[in-house]
């Protein structure tokens, strides 16, 4: 489904965030990237839907060469891909219902668009998505986003991505912000969402027992590069000590 080759991207004349990578992901699959924060999950992540252009390398999704895509073309290879952000992105002063529809935007006219009008399908479509990501009390869809709770707001922001209709959820450190109740709640919806309805996912994590939990690959980074990409199972702590620069013992290596 997913074909990346020779993938480098370096913002200005810095370092290079990613390096190199050359990647295949399968359909259904749940693949977490995993390292610590400046390992290139991020970029790799906004370069998979080309949010960000790389610097070298390509990106093929369903046979589709992003980089050689008009900007129509690739907006129809985006409809396709839902996107979950550690930091919700909501529209605060908008209402939760209108913050989902927002998922409908890319299948909008231009004129519907932008006075934020939408079909009774639509709003079917919605209040679906907003019960299946477990927001069930209707009197909650008119409240302002930013007077929701941290969960409530990325149960939201999985609402809006579900009204899309996705062949593939992106998903940038969703649990980040949570604690650790719902970051397991909200884990268990997206696993439970991809299983049922077969649904690649692409998720950037720091957290090891989440990762091994809930992915059925895991892509360790670290500085950019690959260093692992297996199943779980064969995750070894000399890997982790690898991507997260740890010593014998567990502790963080001083920088040199």
């Amino acid at each position: 489904m997913i074909v990346v080759r020779n993938l480098t991207k370096v913002y200005g004349s810095g370092q290079p965030a990613v390096t190199d990578l050359s990647l295949e992901f399968k359909k259904g699959e749940f693949v977490v990237l995993l390292g610590p924060s400046g390992a290139g999950k991020s970029t790799l992540l906004r370069v998979l839907n080309y949010l960000v252009r790389p610097t070298a390398g390509e990106v093929i999704i369903d046979g589709h060469a992003l980089g050689k895509l008009s900007p129509p073309e690739l907006l129809r290879v985006r409809r396709g891909i839902g996107m979950i952000f550690q930091e919700f992105n909501l529209v605060g002063r908008l209402s939760v219902l209108t913050n989902v529809l927002c998922g409908r935007l890319g299948s909008t006219s231009f004129l519907r668009a932008l006075s934020y009008t939408f079909t009774r399908l639509d709003y079917e479509a919605a209040g679906s998505a907003l019960r299946r990501a477990g927001l069930t009390d209707e009197a909650l869809y008119f409240r302002r986003a930013d007077t929701l709770s941290g969960g409530q707001k990325q149960r939201v922001a999985v609402a809006r991505m579900l009204v899309q209709a996705p062949r593939l959820i992106l998903a940038d450190e969703p649990i980040a912000s949570l604690d650790v109740k719902m970051q397991a709640t909200i884990m268990e919806l997206i696993s439970d969402i991809a299983a049922k309805d077969g649904i690649t996912v692409i998720m950037s994590l720091h957290n090891v027992e989440a990762a091994k939990r809930y992915g059925t690959r895991i892509v360790c980074l670290s500085r950019g590069r690959m260093v692992f990409d297996g199943a779980p199972t064969a995750l070894t702590q000399d890997v982790l000590g690898q991507v997260f620069d740890l010593d014998p013992a567990g502790t963080a290596r001083a920088d040199e």
